[in-house]
């Protein structure tokens, strides 16, 4: 098992989550390339490790989920380095993105830049109620480089994605819930309580298929793909499982059903 400098790896065995925090308190959890590069190797770690079952992705702190980039480092990039960098950031996010195990960001505090872009990676987000987000990077002169200009279109739309893209104006996280940029929106200290229950009612159901619904949901939104029809597919591949066996007779019998995510 890999160890981590800028990340806290914390594993439930009893439930299976994983909380995954990035940890960089003094720079408000911003990122810099070595928790990048920690956060591929985390989420990777997690997707082959059978006991873990779900990840929740938060920031160490009550001020910041990830407050953006590492400005500083960013700022002595050359344009290849810095195409390069993006291109292992959006490698990093988008282990999140098509986990077939349930991704939560429990943003708890300034999701900005890249902060903003990693929560949008992962399946569902929850805000605590002093969360803000913003895209902020053309107020610098560059433009998001970890998947923003994709994801954000996608969860608000494309005029309000591009206002925002555009103006790098900050939204609080009552209005982020409007949007549909975020699921939920509770008080600080019921954050990481609440995604815990809403990960525990996901994980009463067949793994298998919750790994299926990613698939087909990411599908709709890859270029090239049919949705549809890796939808049929799909369907037709959870009738193989012993969890849809299980799921079936337990409804007959009218009881719990015991998954294996087989």
């Amino acid at each position: 098992m890999a160890s981590f400098d800028n990340l806290l790896y914390d594993l439930d065995a009893a439930t299976g989550i994983l909380t995954l925090t990035v940890n960089r308190p003094a720079k408000l959890n911003a990122l810099n390339a070595a928790t990048v590069g920690e956060l591929h190797a985390a989420a990777a770690q997690a997707l082959a490790d059978p006991a873990v079952r779900a990840v929740l992705l938060t920031g160490s702190g009550e001020k910041a989920f990830v407050a953006g980039a590492d400005i500083a480092e960013l700022a002595a990039l050359t344009s290849a380095q810095a195409a390069g960098a993006a291109a292992r950031g959006q490698a990093a996010f988008a282990l999140f993105e098509s986990s077939p195990k349930p991704t939560l960001a429990a943003v708890n505090g300034f999701a900005l830049g890249g902060g903003c872009e990693l929560a949008m990676a992962c399946h569902l987000r929850v805000a605590s109620d002093n969360a803000r987000f913003g895209m902020p990077e053309v107020s610098l002169g560059l433009l998001p480089g970890y998947g923003g200009t994709q994801r954000l279109p996608r969860l608000v739309g494309r005029g309000k994605a591009l206002e925002l893209l555009l103006t790098a104006d900050q939204v609080k996280a009552d209005e982020a819930l409007r949007l549909g940029l975020v699921n939920h929106v509770v008080p600080q200290a019921e954050l990481l309580g609440f995604c815990r229950q809403l990960l525990g009612k996901m994980l009463r159901q067949g793994p298998v298929a919750l790994g299926l619904v990613v698939e087909c949901v990411n599908a709709g939104y890859a270029p090239g793909q049919d949705g549809y029809a890796a939808e049929a597919a799909a369907f037709g591949r959870a009738f193989q499982t012993d969890d849809f066996r299980e799921g079936t007779q337990a409804f007959v019998e009218k009881r719990p059903a015991v998954f294996k995510g087989k």
